[in-house]
């Protein structure tokens, strides 16, 4: 194959320029997985937990819109693969995807997407993500322009800001043990409750505890995250909450998340009592319990992985049965 044929597009090919071309055998086919790899489709579920949540408690209180679903569903989705791509830039940059990392390969970590070419991408998913959410905004608003638009569009900013700095620039919080905050604060009480507003725009100040469950079981999944990170990170100076509090603590404070997260489920359920259907999403509780098992007795990081497919999953499933029991109510 030509020079020229081979760098018709870095985006498929996953390189361009100097020695950038793909390990041997990888074809256009062998670029689209890197792709697929580097947006990390397996954080998707939980994204799309907080957009769902939100839009099945609109359900409930008679204010869902199927278009602020579809819309808030994209622009959630383009945010978590900017936040993804991102991060592999960031961590890939500042050495804490060095040797010494538990985790599956990254692109850049690898070689197989380079620094010029992810940038690119960051930069692709950063517009995607704010022309979805003006969408949005233009839909929700029937195209009027007012100061709630102009409010959701700095948040919408300031939510895309937040991808991108966790891990990169000079200065990224999610070095400083500030990413559960960010989590928290964006999967659960803007993703939910945000969510709900667009639908019915007003709030319920009942809508703050699922808001508050999907925000404290993402954290969890970061937490596993940095659980089984614990020493890579320690290596490259990246001051996760569990290298600041130890790994032991971290899983007493994981066994808090997870817990919490269930009894507020179990508190909205029961101070918005309609039908013993809305105790649905309790099916899941069993495997809650052995997730939490999982992480606090394993202290081999390596097999932590599969826990946090697991827990993005779980929290997934129980956001559609919970779902699944508002319909039925």
């Amino acid at each position: 194959m030509s020079k020229e044929k081979n760098n018709l597009s870095p985006f498929l090919g996953g390189a361009g320029g100097g020695n950038n071309s793909l390990p041997s055998g990888e074809g256009q086919g062998g670029a689209v997985l890197n792709w697929l790899t580097a947006f990390r489709l397996r954080t998707l579920p939980l994204s799309l937990s907080t957009i769902f949540m939100g839009s099945f408690l609109a359900y409930f209180y008679e204010h869902f819109r199927m278009d602020v679903l579809l819309w808030a569903s994209l622009t959630t989705l383009f945010l978590q693969i900017l936040s993804n791509l991102a991060n592999d830039y960031g961590d890939y940059v500042s050495g804490a995807d060095g040797e010494h990392r538990k985790g599956p390969d990254r692109m850049m970590q690898s070689g197989r997407i380079i620094a010029g070419v992810m940038k690119k991408a960051i930069v692709i998913f950063a517009v995607l993500s704010f022309l979805s959410g003006i969408t949005l905004l233009y839909v929700t608003f029937h195209g009027r322009v007012n100061l709630l638009f102009v409010l959701f569009v700095l948040l919408g900013i300031g939510a895309i800001a937040a991808a991108m700095k966790y891990t990169m620039g000079k200065n990224p919080y999610g070095y400083r043990g500030l990413g559960d905050i960010f989590v928290f604060v964006f999967f659960g009480l803007v993703g939910v409750a945000g969510t709900y507003f667009l639908h019915a725009l007003e709030l319920n100040t009942y809508v703050w505890l699922p808001a508050v469950s999907v925000g404290l079981l993402s954290s969890g999944v970061l937490n596993v995250n940095n659980i089984r990170d614990e020493e890579s990170d320690k290596l490259s100076g990246k001051r996760t909450l569990v290298v600041m509090m130890g790994g032991k603590k971290a899983r007493t404070y994981h066994v808090i998340l997870v817990s919490v997260a269930v009894l507020l489920l179990i508190a909205f359920t029961v101070l918005q009592f309609r039908s013993p259907w809305q105790f649905l999403f309790l099916l899941t509780s069993p495997l809650f319990v052995r997730h939490v098992l999982v992480v606090v007795k394993n202290y081999d990081h390596a097999k932590l992985d599969p826990e946090l497919k697991r827990l993005a999953l779980l929290t997934f499933f129980t956001v559609v049965l919970f779902g699944v029991g508002v319909l039925l109510s």
